[in-house]
């Protein structure tokens, strides 16, 4: 367990270390698209791994960096969070807190998506009104389903219908999310390729 002195001065030369891999063009492109941070260094994805892989897994830190309103911060938190030590609570604050497309995505794919109640968090988020929260589920649900994880019956029927509602709605990235859900839900077998099919088809889309 550090002090909060420690972790104070551990993120403070994280952040001066963020300096060496400052992309003004990159940060600039970011502003231009919306990403609005207080901070934003414009540090590249590799870099914030090699950072990450450099200081290992740790709550504590992750915690911290979070808490920082600083783009590298947050994502370094979501690399360094060990996905089997952080509680629901916590990610609950932690979606409260996503306001941008990109650490909502990056949190699903780095740290989310790990999370030994992955699959309730993410029937949870594509049900809610939320833009950010729907992205979140269905990135994860897309990567579970990827990895074999089959829904029960119940989950079956629920994450149709929130799919094909979030196919009609207005935003291109949760549409894009609930899309690539759909596919990786059909992949995991013939029957599941039938009801995705099916699906898709009810609103005259054809998803293979």
């Amino acid at each position: 367990m550090q002090n909060n002195e420690q972790l104070n001065e551990r993120v403070k030369e994280i952040k001066q270390s963020f300096r060496l891999m400052m992309d003004g063009v990159a940060s600039q492109s970011m502003r231009d698209k919306g990403l609005n941070y207080h901070v934003n260094w414009g540090a590249s994805l590799p870099m914030l791994k090699q950072k990450a892989a450099e200081l290992g897994k740790d709550y504590d830190l992750a915690i911290a960096l979070w808490k920082e309103n600083v783009r590298e911060c947050k994502i370094l938190a979501t690399l360094l969070m060990p996905a089997d030590k952080i509680l629901s609570e916590v990610v609950d604050i932690w979606m409260e807190q996503t306001t941008s497309q990109e650490i909502a995505e990056l949190a699903s794919f780095n740290l989310y998506q790990h999370l030994p109640f992955a699959a309730e968090k993410a029937y949870q988020w594509i049900a809610s009104e939320k833009e950010i929260y729907q992205l979140c589920g269905f990135h994860v649900l897309a990567r579970l389903f990827g990895r074999g994880q089959e829904p029960n019956t119940r989950g079956i029927n629920e994450y149709l219908d929130q799919a094909l509602a979030a196919l009609q709605g207005q935003s291109l990235a949760v549409r894009k999310a609930a899309l690539s859900s759909l596919i990786k839900f059909a992949d995991l077998g013939l029957v599941y390729e039938r009801l995705a099919k099916s699906a898709a088809k009810s609103i005259n889309m054809d998803i293979i």
